[in-house]
């Protein structure tokens, strides 16, 4: 069973911050999860939501920020006395290389929002090759995974699906499904281990739960914390 920190241990700092991915390499994660955006500068921004209203309390767009914008929106952080910001996906990419086995970036892209952001993060990730051999790349978005498969024929790929389909999995050439545990039955872990396929199921938070998913056959589970 394969944990992945879900945005870094954020059930104890602000999701997908440096302080969240530093908590989680502290507390012996390999295995990490993030979300990235494309900002208005062409930078890689770290952040869940299309917007900065649950995370900063103002619904200003990611897309109309530049890398220098975000420090002017402070995010809550209920935790500790720190004042954090949305990061760059190059300034998350240290707290996470030593020891790493797997980083799975989910590209927020519905309905090509980002012109271009599938390029963009192949050309930062060729400065760090450490990491691009142990990337997943993720995304609802279908059209998304083509352009990363067309930009790099050996990018691994995970399809993140509401409604299950094997045979939109296996043309697109996915090594994973990754779908939301209330959604999880042993004939979808049954039919993607027939075909080859990794099961990841997100977002699992108590001992019941993994359980649950574990007894099901999953091969890994997105958690906030553990």
């Amino acid at each position: 069973m394969i944990y992945f920190a879900h945005r870094g241990f954020s059930s104890r700092r602000v999701q997908n911050t440096c302080e969240s991915f530093a908590l989680a390499r502290e507390r012996g994660a390999t295995c990490y999860e993030l979300d990235v955006h494309l900002l208005k500068d062409g930078q890689l921004a770290v952040h869940h939501d299309y917007s900065l209203f649950s995370t900063a309390g103002i619904d200003v767009k990611l897309a109309d920020l530049t890398a220098e914008d975000l420090k002017k929106y402070p995010l809550h952080n209920p935790f500790t006395q720190s004042t954090v910001y949305v990061p760059l996906l190059q300034e998350v990419f240290p707290l996470v290389m030593p020891g790493l086995q797997l980083l799975n970036i989910e590209v927020k892209n519905d309905a090509n929002i980002y012109p271009g952001i599938e390029k963009v993060l192949m050309s930062l990730l060729e400065k760090y090759p450490q990491i691009a051999l142990k990337t997943l790349f993720s995304s609802f978005d279908q059209s998304t995974l083509r352009r990363l498969r067309a930009l790099n024929k050996n990018a691994r790929i995970g399809l993140l699906t509401r409604n299950f389909d094997i045979s939109e999995a296996l043309a697109l050439g996915v090594e994973s499904i990754h779908i939301n545990q209330t959604r999880l039955t042993e004939d979808i872990v049954q039919t993607c281990h027939e075909n080859g396929l990794k099961i990841f199921v997100y977002t699992v938070n108590t001992a019941k739960e993994k359980e649950r998913v574990d007894k099901m056959g999953a091969d890994g589970i997105f958690s906030d914390g553990w």
